[in-house]
C-alpha cells in the first residue's frame, strides 16, 4: 500500500466516523466549543523609536491553572504551540492579531524537524527555537529548510551555550535577557550579532536596563516596561485551514 492509498483510507474512515455521529450531537458540540474562549497572549517587541515592530505570542489557558512551562513535558510544549498556531493562523482575521507585523512563536523540536506542521505564513511567522531543543543535524537541516521557505528564525535567551552557537549562522533574531547583561556583558552581545542577526533585549523592566541595552547597541526591545502581555480571545474568529 502506498502512502497515498493509506491517506485515502484514513480520510474515508474519518468521514464514516463523522457521518455516524447524530446531527443533533454534532450541532450541540459545535455550539459548545463556539462559546469556549480561545486565548493567546501577545506582547509587543518595539523598535528603538518606541514603535511596535513585532509581537511575541504565547499560550494561555482559560482556567489560568496552567503549570509553569519549565515543568512541561515535550508533549505539553507541542500541544501549547499547536494551540497558539491554531488560535492565530487557524482563525480568520489574522491581522487582528498581527496588525501587519511579525509574530514570534516558540516552537519545540517536532515543528523544526517537520514532524508537526507549521502554517505556511513566512510573511508573518517567526520561528523561535525552544531553548530546551537539542540542536543536532536533524534540527539544523529542518531550520535550513524552513529558511529556504522564507521563514525567519529567532534564538531566545542567548547565553552562548553550544546549542545556541550552532544556531547563530541561521538566526535572523537573537534575544538576550537584559537581566544577564551585568554578568555576560559585551562579549556575549558581540557574539550574538556576529552573523548579522538583529538583537532583541528581553525582560526590559526598568528605565536603567533599557538605557543599558541601548548603550550596548540593541535596536529591539521587549518587556513589561514597554508593554505587559495582553490576552486575546480568538473564539469569535471563523476557523480556517492552516
Amino acid at each position: 500500500m502506498t502512502p497515498d492509498d493509506a491517506d485515502g483510507r484514513l480520510a474515508h474512515l474519518a468521514a464514516a466516523v463523522e457521518d455516524a455521529i447524530p446531527l443533533a450531537l454534532r450541532q450541540e458540540w459545535a455550539q459548545r466549543i463556539s462559546h469556549e474562549p480561545v486565548l493567546v497572549a501577545r506582547q509587543g517587541i518595539f523598535s528603538e523609536h518606541g514603535r511596535p515592530f513585532a509581537y511575541q505570542l504565547s499560550f494561555r489557558s482559560p482556567d489560568q491553572l496552567t503549570a509553569s512551562a519549565m515543568s512541561w513535558s515535550s508533549h505539553q510544549h507541542e500541544r501549547a504551540t499547536a494551540h497558539v498556531l491554531g488560535a492565530t493562523f487557524g482563525r480568520a482575521d489574522l491581522e487582528h492579531v498581527a496588525n501587519g507585523r511579525l509574530l514570534f512563536v516558540r516552537c519545540p523540536r517536532a515543528y523544526l524537524v517537520g514532524d508537526l506542521p507549521i502554517p505556511r505564513r513566512p510573511d508573518r511567522l517567526v520561528i523561535e527555537v525552544n531553548d530546551a531543543v537539542t540542536v543536532d543535524s536533524a534540527v539544523l537541516s529542518g531550520i535550513r529548510r524552513l529558511r529556504e521557505e522564507g521563514f525567519r528564525v529567532a534564538v531566545p535567551a542567548f547565553v552562548s551555550n553550544p546549542n545556541q552557537r550552532r544556531l547563530l549562522p541561521h538566526a535572523d533574531f537573537v534575544k538576550i535577557d537584559v537581566r544577564d547583561l551585568d554578568v555576560e556583558g559585551p562579549p556575549v552581545v558581540h557574539l550574538a550579532r556576529s552573523y548579522g542577526a538583529l538583537l532583541v533585549a528581553e525582560y526590559v523592566e526598568t528605565a536603567d536596563t533599557l538605557r543599558h541595552a541601548r548603550d550596548l547597541g540593541f535596536t529591539l526591545f521587549q518587556g513589561n516596561l514597554l508593554e505587559r502581555a495582553g490576552v486575546l480571545d480568538r473564539a469569535g474568529a471563523r476557523r480556517v485551514s492552516l
